[in-house]
């Protein structure tokens, strides 16, 4: 599994990206200003920390922001009830909404799963290499490349120069 490298590829992320599209196109002309801002708000929460939580560099920051973006989305899905109940939304808008923070949730909780039985640590652990890490990495390198020519009848590539020689 390749390590995603940034918040924007995540795909809870970008569901909670179009929650909040979706969030703030429903209500744009909605009068009630205090339910607006609530629910506009919860929705930007979800998507502000997993990007947060991802930046931080650390796993246990990062299930920590996972925990408090899932809550959003419960926040939001439970102000879609209140936006049904006082008709500020029709039925097919409403279950679209609900089904759109409820996958936020579950692609949150799976991530948080996820997480939870990995053994990296976060970017802040991350080790770079040493000089003499890359050096020998870089002759395993040439070693493989030399033993695929020798299969296949070809001549070995030169062995790689080392850079602190010089």
């Amino acid at each position: 599994m390749a390590t995603v490298q940034k918040f924007e590829d995540l795909i809870c992320w970008q569901r909670a990206r179009e929650l909040t599209r979706e969030t703030y196109k429903t209500f744009k002309r909605l009068n009630d200003y205090g339910f607006k801002d609530q629910i506009q708000r919860a929705s930007v929460s979800v998507m502000s920390n997993i990007a947060e939580g991802f930046e931080r560099g650390t796993r246990a920051e990062f299930i920590n922001y996972l925990f408090i973006a899932k809550g959003s989305a419960g926040e939001v899905r439970a102000q879609l009830y209140v936006a049904l109940d006082n008709e500020y939304l029709n039925d097919e808008t409403f279950k679209r909404l609900n089904r759109l923070s409820g996958d936020c949730s579950v692609l949150i909780w799976r991530l948080i799963q996820s997480l939870k039985v990995s053994k990296f640590g976060g970017l802040q652990f991350k080790k770079e290499k040493t000089a003499q890490q890359l050096r020998a990495q870089k002759f395993q390198k040439w070693i493989d490349a030399a033993a695929e020519a020798r299969l296949k009848g070809k001549e070995s590539p030169p062995m790689p120069e080392d850079e602190d020689d010089d």
